[in-house]
């Protein structure tokens, strides 16, 4: 028997190489990006440089490579200019897909991030002309790696390229590279590619591989994937050689280590229950089926983040890559649910995969998790404490309060679920009466106080946006128009309408006005700021400072009412603590 010779086996190739995109048509999710692409190139508006951006798999070296083959390709007569649409046939395009062509380098800034790389590189060369092809392309793939000091050697010759030089700069982490040279690009952000787009598409490539896939199981790589093509590809790669022909969705279960949706949906439902017994066996059979303890509490954290969601829009819950029995119950969960028990649910999650991820051993760590949700599911809810005090009957003088001579009646059975407390982001007294009582929104009478409940709710990153984006147009409790500044995140208004109505218990009316809004709170507070300075700036001892001390500035303004909230916490501070019992409001 014969072996072929080694050059003449065929290489294999994995599926994310194999099915790469080879032109704009190929690219899947990105749309927006392949028009605006399309319109420059027809009306012979091409830029000097470009940059892309995007999640990791997304394809942004891929269409670096599309574009250098574009802009170079000459088409089958050899006539051909700059297009959209690459013929994969010439000479140019051939080399540009194998990576060989000598007028397009591609360069690795993770492995060449000093400025000596970029000189060699680039600077010293890009004076000369192609050697081959209509430009000479630079793609830099991961170009926020490079350092500073390499960013300011090509910032000048980006700033001024000669006319064959083009530049084709990818980043997973746009924030890192300064803004002096995104100023100088036109820029490309690669989207997410969609569940419903990511599974048309697995199937596709499992057809072309002749291969059967569950669509169950498809969905099961679309979820793990998040977005990233490159990801899903490597998944189904593995999958396909996992079911050796047939692949299910256990058997990706199996390999993605995760645990049955509809069993974590069972563990779920015990914690919420309390019913910590229950809820250990199904842990443990989940563990005894080769489920991850850290796979089952991400599992336990997007199922609570996904209802969450439900509840306030429904129409989240059509996801192709949810199974219709999992969309029922999760929709009768979420209608079910208090907001409060799934936000408390939710930070216990964050706090128990930090645990399992740091413990010797992961099983006992999700165990000692899981316990613990359990019996805050104990726990009364604000709202019926609330109730119940409202209908326990007052004391009378013949019988000590909490006596044998006064008892007090309760509602009934206290519902057992999750109870938010205090930094929660819905609970504290508000939503514990707002549940009692119903929502009375007249304590937020100002625009100021709104901004004041979010500083109550700890979301520091969205207090600082509605800080620094939002412009007052008209306010009234639960309804608000504001203009947006240019800063502002796109779902800026859509985080502050959930963060308070989980905070208040109502829908507050948002809307947004292209003109018309007055300062934010911060240019009020810098407007105060300035006002206060210029008036301290007269006092006569401050000019008098200033004469004698040219060079002085004004630091920290404190007004009288602060220096004195000081003195009265330096004056407890100084309490003696050699007595248990001192009575500060004893004169004797």
């Amino acid at each position: 028997m014969s072996l072929m010779p080694s050059d003449q086996q065929p290489a294999y190739q994995v599926l994310a190489r194999k099915h790469r995109p080879a032109t704009f048509a190929d690219l899947i999710g990105q749309e927006a990006m392949v028009r605006t692409l399309k319109n420059a190139f027809e009306a012979d508006r091409i830029a000097q440089a470009f940059m892309l951006t995007g999640i990791r798999g997304t394809g942004k070296t891929t269409t670096a490579r599309i574009i250098a083959k574009g802009l170079n390709c000459i088409g089958a007569d050899g006539q051909g200019g700059p297009t959209t649409d690459p013929c994969g046939i010439c000479e140019n395009c051939i080399g540009i897909a194998e990576g060989r062509h000598v007028d397009v380098m591609e360069m690795d800034a993770a492995s060449n991030t000093g400025v000596q790389n970029i000189r060699d590189a680039i600077i010293e060369t890009v004076s000369y002309r192609a050697a081959q092809a209509r430009y000479k392309i630079f793609i830099i793939d991961e170009v926020h790696m490079l350092s500073t000091s390499a960013f300011n050697a090509l910032l000048k010759t980006l700033e001024e390229p000669p006319a064959h030089v083009k530049f084709l700069f990818a980043t997973t982490e746009i924030r890192k590279v300064p803004v002096t040279v995104l100023s100088r690009c036109q820029r490309f952000d690669l989207r997410r590619i969609e569940p419903e787009v990511m599974i048309a598409h697995l199937k596709k490539i499992a057809a072309l591989e002749s291969a059967e896939i569950a669509d169950d199981a498809l969905a099961l790589i679309t979820r793990a994937a998040e977005g990233s093509v490159r990801d899903a590809m490597s998944l189904l790669d593995q999958a396909i050689a996992h079911g050796a022909g047939e692949t299910t969705a256990d058997q990706v279960r199996a390999m993605l280590g995760l645990a049955d949706r509809g069993r974590v949906l069972d563990l779920f439902e015990a914690i919420m229950r309390g019913d910590a017994a229950g809820a250990l066996d199904l842990l443990g059979a989940q563990y005894a089926d080769g489920a991850d303890p850290l796979a089952v509490l991400r599992d336990l954290a997007e199922i609570t983040h996904w209802l969450s969601v439900v509840s306030i829009t429904p129409e989240a819950a059509d996801d192709p890559t949810i199974s219709p029995d999992e969309r029922t119950r999760g929709l009768a969960l979420a209608e079910k649910l208090p907001m409060r028990a799934l936000t408390r649910m939710w930070q216990m999650l964050l706090k128990a995969l930090d645990e399992v991820r740091l413990a010797p051993n992961a099983m006992m760590a999700a165990e000692m998790a899981v316990i613990r949700l359990t019996h805050v599911a104990e726990l009364p809810t604000p709202g019926d404490l609330v109730k119940k005090l409202e209908q326990m009957p007052r004391p009378t003088g013949g019988a000590p309060s909490g006596g044998g001579g006064s008892a007090p009646v309760g509602p009934g059975p206290v519902a057992r679920a999750p109870v938010m407390t205090g930094g929660g982001g819905g609970g504290g007294p508000q939503a514990a009466l707002a549940a009692a009582t119903g929502p009375d929104l007249s304590v937020y009478p100002t625009f100021q106080s709104m901004v004041d409940l979010i500083a109550t709710a700890r979301d520091i990153k969205l207090l600082i946006e509605v800080k620094t984006a939002l412009r007052p147009v008209t306010y009234a409790p639960g309804r608000l128009e504001v203009e947006v500044t240019e800063t502002a995140p796109k779902d800026l208004v859509q985080r502050l309408g959930r963060l308070l109505q989980t905070a208040t218990g109502a829908r507050w009316a948002i809307s947004v006005a292209s003109s018309g809004g007055g300062r934010t709170i911060e240019e009020e507070e810098q407007a105060e700021r300035r006002a206060m300075e210029d008036d301290v700036a007269k006092h006569p001892l401050m000019q008098a400072v200033l004469s004698r001390f040219p060079q002085a500035k004004i630091t920290d303004i404190r007004s009288h009412a602060e220096l004195a909230q000081d003195a009265a916490v330096t004056a407890l501070e100084e309490i003696p603590e050699e007595a248990d019992d001192w009575d500060p409001f004893d004169d004797e």
